[in-house]
């Protein structure tokens, strides 16, 4: 293929086919494209005509452009009109037997030193090339959808694919615009491999009724700042396609997480398939339709149960999360009890509450009147017998049982009744702090995010004994202080932590089997999935000792063999490469 490719076919014209047609159209190429039959190809025509008129109606080209561009674009039903296409792209449902079958007539067709590229999302590389005579010309070109928009194109390799191939694709591609990574063949490749373990994790958790649709996916976005929740992307995709490619995955990994949850297989079988179909985990007003309605399933944790009042809240605790938490309720006109071990360490907590409330008022996003205000409502105490006449405590000591649990035995003595005593703990069981009480039915999970000033969601943590006024009370409060409240049972991680670890779990140990490097990786999930950060940058944030501790404790929890924290994760916590806090993480600083 060393050669200027200034033609090129592709086979298939459903939505992928369609969208990779048009790239290569709007880049100056000739395209010659083949469906089954002419009903194929009005459906194929009918996309592009519609995706163009959108990018004319909003801009993104004027009438001569697209013109030119569908001018360049030509239609066929017979695979031999692609004898003289200097590269082929197949975009053909996900059969292995399909693909290989139209391979095996292309290679007949075509000049010997054509390079098939296969747009196959889970699909073996070397399984489709081997059914040609030129498996080193045969490569996979996984485009994203929709293709016109997403940017990131995963380059897939295998062990016969000539160098030059790969070079001369790369190459190609960023011709296109797109931002190619080089992997090798396995099944998901990066972003699906990584993907869709954590949107099956989220299926059997919403399966188990341990979550609702709307809290998981609010978790993730308030929580993560993923720009989709995990049952709304799953919509989108299609219920069918996320089977198959998790089904595919399961059989080259046997690894159960990637076992596609039985809710899926009813889902599919019942013909809810997500946006497609008008109904999926979500109802939509009309197929292909991005418009939620509401349906029946909807239903309120708290609903038809009055809270208690809360005016006055104390806060335990004097690190970052503690004066955060003060912070919020004081900014809302709650008068806030804050207590710290010592004098000093009360008032260096005001002091910190007070620089962020000043550096608000120099953004412009406080008054000056307003902080004041705020910083009069935090009263720095060191007894827990000041505590004594407060509506709600929020303890947020550091993350120890034994410390959590000798601050609610301490609780006990002083609250009056009917105080709500809430934990911040972001992995430890809240029973376990509960137990600590003669009153377990008022304690209750708060989990907020750091920082707690900025970030929306709160996890609101229900044990067995949890009484559902305290409930009601947690979620009213978490509303008349402007937070997201999302609703879970106590075990391991909650809702965030317990999807987001194992997907960056799944991301060291992709990394450890030396599949691709960190770069790559951290490009094909923020540009092919559009997070805000790939996941060893996230990893170096959070603190590579923090995430180790978070994945052991969900995997003494679960015992699912596949949370089992990554062995390169123990290494580097072991070596003192911590992350952004000691310079030296997965990256250096």
């Amino acid at each position: 293929m060393a050669r200027d490719i200034s033609t090129v076919g592709v086979v298939g014209l459903g939505t992928m086919g369609a969208g990779i047609a048009e790239v290569l159209a709007r880049s100056g190429l000739d395209v010659v494209t083949v469906e089954l039959d002419e009903a194929g190809v009005a459906r194929g025509r009918g996309h592009l005509e519609h995706s163009t008129e959108r990018a004319l109606s909003g801009g993104k080209l004027d009438a001569d452009g697209r013109a030119e561009l569908l001018g360049r674009i030509r239609y066929s039903i017979s695979l031999s009109d692609l004898s003289d296409v200097d590269l082929v792209i197949e975009a053909i449902p996900e059969s292995l037997e399909l693909k290989a079958d139209v391979l095996t007539e292309l290679d007949k067709i075509t000049r010997p030193e054509v390079v098939f590229a296969s747009n196959t999302s889970s699909l073996s590389i070397t399984e489709i090339g081997v059914h040609t005579t030129r498996p080193g010309k045969v490569v996979g070109m996984h485009f994203f959808n929709p293709a016109p928009v997403q940017k990131l194109v995963e380059i897939v390799k295998t062990v016969v694919t000539e160098p030059e191939v790969v070079t001369e694709v790369v190459a190609f591609a960023e011709r296109l615009g797109k931002v190619p990574v080089v992997i090798g063949d396995r099944a998901g490749f990066i972003a699906n491999a990584l993907l869709f373990g954590y949107l099956n994790h989220a299926v059997r958790m919403y399966e188990q009724r341990y979550a609702t649709r709307e809290d998981l996916d609010a978790a993730m976005r308030f929580g993560c700042g993923y720009p989709m929740g995990p049952l709304a992307l799953l919509d989108l995709i299609g219920l069918d396609t996320a089977y198959e490619i998790l089904d595919t995955m399961y059989h080259q990994s046997r690894n159960r997480l990637h076992a596609p949850a039985p809710l899926l297989k009813q889902m599919i079988t019942a013909g809810q398939l997500g946006r497609k179909t008008g109904r999926g985990f979500y109802a939509y007003d009309a197929p292909d339709s991005p418009t939620v309605v509401s349906d029946a399933s909807v239903q309120s944790t708290v609903e038809g149960v009055p809270p208690r009042p809360v005016a006055r809240v104390g806060v335990v605790g004097t690190g970052t999360m503690a004066t955060g938490i003060a912070e919020v309720f004081a900014k809302r006109g709650l008068e806030v009890v804050l207590r710290a071990r010592s004098l000093e360490k009360a008032q260096a907590s005001v002091a910190r509450v007070k620089k962020s409330l000043d550096k608000a008022v120099v953004k412009g996003k406080l008054s000056e009147e307003d902080a004041a205000l705020a910083l009069g409502r935090i009263t720095p105490v060191t007894d827990f017998e000041a505590l004594a006449d407060v509506d709600l405590v929020v303890e947020a000591v550091a993350e120890e049982l034994s410390v959590k649990q000798a601050v609610f035995a301490a609780l006990d003595e002083v609250a009056r009744p009917g105080t709500v005593l809430a934990t911040t703990t972001s992995s430890l069981p809240v029973i376990e702090c509960a137990a600590a009480t003669s009153r377990p039915s008022d304690v209750i999970g708060l989990h907020f995010f750091n920082p707690a000033p900025v970030m929306k969601l709160v996890e609101v943590v229900s044990t067995i004994a949890t009484a559902p006024d305290v409930v009601a009370t947690a979620s009213a409060v978490c509303s008349a202080v402007g937070k997201h409240a999302v609703h879970c049972g106590d075990r391991a991680g909650f809702i965030v932590n317990a999807l987001l670890f194992p997907y960056l779990n799944d991301a060291v140990k992709m990394l450890e089997a030396h599949y691709a490097g960190a770069n790559d990786i951290d490009t094909a999930m923020k540009v092919g999935c559009g997070l805000p950060m790939g996941p060893f940058e996230l990893l170096d944030v959070v603190g590579l000792d923090v995430s180790l501790a978070i994945q052991r404790t969900l995997y003494n929890e679960f015992r699912e063999e596949g949370f089992a924290p990554a062995p390169l994760l123990e290494h580097l916590v072991t070596a003192g490469r911590l992350g952004r806090k000691t310079g030296k993480g997965f990256k250096d600083y």
